[in-house]
Protein backbone atom coordinates (compact mmCIF):
# COMPACT_ATOMS: atom_id res chain seq x y z
CA UNK A 1 0.00 0.00 0.00
CA UNK A 2 1.68 3.25 -0.99
CA UNK A 3 1.67 6.20 1.79
CA UNK A 4 -0.35 8.90 1.13
CA UNK A 5 0.59 12.65 0.15
CA UNK A 6 1.11 14.65 3.59
CA UNK A 7 -0.89 17.26 2.44
CA UNK A 8 -2.82 20.07 4.16
CA UNK A 9 -6.46 18.81 3.91
CA UNK A 10 -4.93 14.94 4.17
CA UNK A 11 -3.97 16.45 7.50
CA UNK A 12 -7.63 17.86 8.48
CA UNK A 13 -9.22 14.68 7.68
CA UNK A 14 -7.08 12.77 9.94
CA UNK A 15 -7.26 15.15 12.97
CA UNK A 16 -11.10 15.03 12.90
CA UNK A 17 -11.62 11.46 12.44
CA UNK A 18 -8.87 11.64 15.49
CA UNK A 19 -11.41 13.77 17.31
CA UNK A 20 -14.50 11.50 17.10
CA UNK A 21 -15.74 13.29 14.08
CA UNK A 22 -16.24 10.15 11.83
CA UNK A 23 -18.60 10.55 8.73
CA UNK A 24 -17.96 11.98 5.57
CA UNK A 25 -20.53 15.11 6.03
CA UNK A 26 -19.57 15.95 9.47
CA UNK A 27 -15.57 15.67 8.37
CA UNK A 28 -16.84 18.10 5.74
CA UNK A 29 -18.42 20.98 8.40
CA UNK A 30 -15.39 20.25 10.44
CA UNK A 31 -12.81 20.87 8.26
CA UNK A 32 -14.87 23.17 5.94
CA UNK A 33 -12.94 21.13 2.63
CA UNK A 34 -15.09 20.28 0.19
CA UNK A 35 -16.67 17.03 -0.52
CA UNK A 36 -14.44 16.92 -3.80
CA UNK A 37 -11.46 16.75 -1.54
CA UNK A 38 -12.78 15.05 1.50
CA UNK A 39 -14.28 11.68 -0.06
CA UNK A 40 -11.25 11.39 -2.26
CA UNK A 41 -9.21 11.88 0.69
CA UNK A 42 -10.98 9.13 2.77
CA UNK A 43 -11.05 6.80 -0.23
CA UNK A 44 -6.49 7.02 -0.56
CA UNK A 45 -6.40 6.81 3.65
CA UNK A 46 -8.30 3.73 3.63
CA UNK A 47 -6.90 2.19 0.32
CA UNK A 48 -3.24 3.07 2.30
CA UNK A 49 -4.28 1.37 5.34
CA UNK A 50 -4.34 4.59 7.30
CA UNK A 51 -8.47 4.38 8.20
CA UNK A 52 -10.79 1.88 8.73
CA UNK A 53 -14.58 2.35 7.63
CA UNK A 54 -17.80 0.77 8.35
CA UNK A 55 -21.22 0.86 7.48
CA UNK A 56 -24.03 1.55 9.16
CA UNK A 57 -26.99 -0.72 9.44
CA UNK A 58 -29.96 0.62 6.99
CA UNK A 59 -32.27 0.31 10.08
CA UNK A 60 -30.82 3.68 11.91
CA UNK A 61 -30.54 5.48 8.91
CA UNK A 62 -34.23 4.59 7.68
CA UNK A 63 -35.49 5.58 10.94
CA UNK A 64 -33.71 8.85 10.52
CA UNK A 65 -34.89 9.30 6.77
CA UNK A 66 -31.27 9.50 5.10
CA UNK A 67 -28.67 7.69 3.66
CA UNK A 68 -26.73 4.86 5.47
CA UNK A 69 -23.43 6.49 6.61
CA UNK A 70 -19.60 5.00 6.35
CA UNK A 71 -17.84 5.84 9.71
CA UNK A 72 -14.02 6.26 9.71
CA UNK A 73 -11.75 5.34 12.51
CA UNK A 74 -7.89 5.65 12.58
CA UNK A 75 -6.12 2.45 12.34
CA UNK A 76 -1.63 2.80 14.10
CA UNK A 77 -0.72 3.91 10.48
CA UNK A 78 -3.09 6.21 10.34
CA UNK A 79 -2.16 7.66 13.87
CA UNK A 80 1.43 7.90 12.77
CA UNK A 81 0.73 10.06 9.65
CA UNK A 82 -1.77 12.34 11.62
CA UNK A 83 1.11 12.81 14.21
CA UNK A 84 3.73 13.78 11.12
CA UNK A 85 1.03 16.16 9.59
CA UNK A 86 0.61 17.70 13.09
CA UNK A 87 4.43 18.18 13.33
CA UNK A 88 4.38 19.63 10.04
CA UNK A 89 1.07 21.57 9.91
CA UNK A 90 0.78 23.25 13.18
CA UNK A 91 -2.39 24.90 12.13
CA UNK A 92 -4.13 21.80 12.05
CA UNK A 93 -5.74 21.80 15.21
CA UNK A 94 -6.84 25.57 14.70
CA UNK A 95 -8.49 25.33 11.63
CA UNK A 96 -10.60 22.32 13.18
CA UNK A 97 -10.80 23.71 17.06
CA UNK A 98 -10.99 27.04 16.29
CA UNK A 99 -8.54 29.98 16.50
CA UNK A 100 -6.09 29.58 19.59
CA UNK A 101 -6.33 33.18 21.69
CA UNK A 102 -3.35 35.47 21.46
CA UNK A 103 -0.59 34.50 23.86
CA UNK A 104 -0.26 37.29 26.74
CA UNK A 105 1.84 40.14 25.47
CA UNK A 106 0.98 39.43 21.63
CA UNK A 107 -2.51 40.82 21.43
Amino acid sequence: MPKPSLTFPTGLVLYAISNGIRYGFDIIDATGLPSGTVYPALRRLEGAGCLTSEWEGGEEADAEGRPPRCYYGLTPEGEGLLSQALARFPAIRWTVEGEPSPEPGLA
